[in-house]
């Protein structure tokens, strides 16, 4: 078994996009195609499987062919219940997963080695969590989690409320993985419709990140 074969990764649709206007942020279209479509192909050759974190009804995501694995925890507590979601998935339906590796729907740029760097730094640092980073800040739901963390997490998300990424991930420890930000910085989201239209001026100036 490769160490690839003991990652999933999990695509974290499950917000309320309230700076998009709601609706869904992961079909918003970019460069023609929708931000889920670019998310998916950059991250489903790093990972042995491959979910989509939403809410609502699955049937709007059909066509993509992804496990749709809902939060669970109710009231939209943010990211980490997808997360939760996700280590919860893999320790029922893929008992050999050791690791679940995040991505945001709307960063239509994660790099390619995405979960291979983080993994690195992961084992390098000796932490049990690896965060990415670009342009001198942390980027907590880009992350790869031990799916043995989930009954830790579902206490801070249910027993004590707890809503920040980066605080319960700090409880662990985590390791940083720097990644540079030319052409662009490879993190970027479409929050907005401003974000949305700052990717499409990159994405036409850099074919190359389609």
């Amino acid at each position: 078994m490769t160490v690839s074969d003991m990652m999933a990764g999990v695509i974290l649709a499950g917000g309320l996009a309230r700076r998009m206007g709601g609706g869904d942020k992961a079909l918003r279209p970019l460069g023609g195609v929708t931000l889920l479509d670019r998310v998916i192909a950059r991250a489903a050759p790093q990972v042995s499987a491959l979910w989509l974190n939403a809410n609502g009804d699955p049937a709007r995501f059909a066509r993509w062919g992804l496990p749709v694995v809902p939060d669970d925890v109710p009231g939209a507590p943010g990211p980490l219940a997808g997360i939760l979601a996700a280590l919860d998935r893999a320790a029922a339906a893929r008992p050999e997963i050791e690791l679940v590796a995040s991505f945001p729907c709307d960063a239509p740029f994660i790099p390619r080695d995405l979960v291979a760097r983080l993994a690195s730094a992961r084992r390098d640092d000796g932490a049990a969590i690896a965060i990415a980073a670009s342009g001198g800040r942390i980027h907590p739901v880009v992350a790869l989690w031990p799916v043995a963390l989930r009954h830790d997490l579902r206490q801070a998300l249910v027993g004590e409320g707890l809503r920040k990424v980066e605080r319960w991930a700090g409880r662990h420890g985590f390791a940083v993985a720097e990644f540079g930000c030319d052409p662009v910085d490879p993190f970027l989201n479409g929050n907005t419709p401003e974000d949305l239209a700052e990717a499409e001026r990159l994405l036409a100036r850099h074919p190359e990140l389609a």
